[in-house]
């Protein structure tokens, strides 16, 4: 039985969470499919479009995304502070930019002066999508409503277009949120459809390269802001040139015509997060197959597991192992 979202999902543990949504048809959502030769390659800027322009809506920033022909992943940071700081009028007007609303909130951000009793009802629909804005399942669910409506207009059919709802895993610790985004963004080139990073189509990491050439971080991307200090700003806590040196050495220990081992002179994240070499190529190669649920050192998901109630520390023995 597949676990309730709201036991998934706990801003006390990680505001980090690594999110997957699978195409159900054999056509493709992405890619060529060989049958009908037909090219689907278009819609991977649909969901990347979508990526970027929720990330400018929603309390949540994207850390990390690789769009794949049947599949996509993302990893999420959800910003409960930020939510808590917007004005109601701010609320409304971010959600007005997805739906409608309703016409009592349509009025308030007219300008219309309401009554006194009108407004308490505004003010609680404002909080109702003040929450709405910061839940990944609201998140997820406006790209995949969209993706699906406009896939299956085109293909001129009817149904199901996602396998079911997407799955998510709470990264719960500096290492998992890594070895995540380090999963993530190599996708393309496990599934041989990329020979570098920076060719990477359709991923975040092929993005943050470009923008790197430019000594700037993507706007609709969360940025590195450098290992944790005091004072630290809100952002990745890794430096930018580590975590890019770090895909380009796993990437060309991933392909299956290079030697298998990282270079010596191994960026300081992995020293910092104290992961073996050898275990790092697990984790970013095996990600899916080794973990199933939340991620993270054992300390850190014993206290995830207690707060959700969990009687079961799943991915134990595994974050054990490979987090060492």
């Amino acid at each position: 039985m597949a676990t309730p979202r709201k036991q998934q999902i706990s801003l006390v543990n990680t505001p980090y969470y690594h999110c997957v949504a699978r195409c159900v048809r054999r056509a493709f959502l992405c890619g060529e499919d060989t049958l009908s030769g037909q090219s689907f390659e278009h819609r991977r800027e649909w969901i990347e479009e979508k990526l970027h322009f929720l990330s400018q809506v929603f309390a949540i920033d994207v850390c990390a995304y690789a769009v794949m022909s049947n599949h996509y992943h993302v990893v999420l940071f959800i910003d409960e502070e930020k939510a808590q700081q917007w004005s109601m009028k701010e609320v409304l007007e971010r959600w007005h930019r997805l739906y409608k609303g309703t016409l009592l909130t349509q009025q308030y951000c007219r300008g219309d002066v309401l009554p006194k009793h009108l407004m308490a009802i505004v003010e609680a629909t404002a909080e109702v999508y003040r929450k709405r804005l910061m839940k990944i399942s609201w998140f997820m669910g406006y790209i995949n409503e969209h993706i699906a409506r406009a896939a299956n207009q085109e293909d001129n059919c009817t149904g199901r277009f996602w396998e079911g709802r997407f799955k998510s895993q709470a990264l719960l610790d500096e290492a998992a949120l890594a070895a995540c985004m380090a999963y993530v963004d190599l996708n393309p080139i496990r599934a041989n459809i990329a020979n570098t990073p920076e060719d990477s189509a359709h991923t975040s990491v092929k993005l943050r390269c470009e923008q790197a050439t430019q000594s700037q971080q993507p706007k609709t991307l969360m940025p590195f802001v450098g290992n944790p200090r005091e004072n630290m700003p809100k952002g990745l806590p890794f430096e930018l040139t580590d975590y890019l040196k770090l895909i380009e050495l796993t990437g060309r220990c991933i392909r299956e015509d290079k030697p298998g081992y990282i270079d010596e002179n191994l960026p300081s994240i992995l020293s910092r997060l104290n992961i073996s070499p050898e275990n790092w190529l697990i984790i970013t190669t095996e990600f899916k197959t080794q973990f199933h649920g939340a991620i993270g050192r054992e300390d850190v998901l014993s206290d995830y597991c207690e707060h959700q109630q969990l009687k079961r520390r799943q991915n134990l023995s595994h974050c054990k192992k490979l987090f060492a």
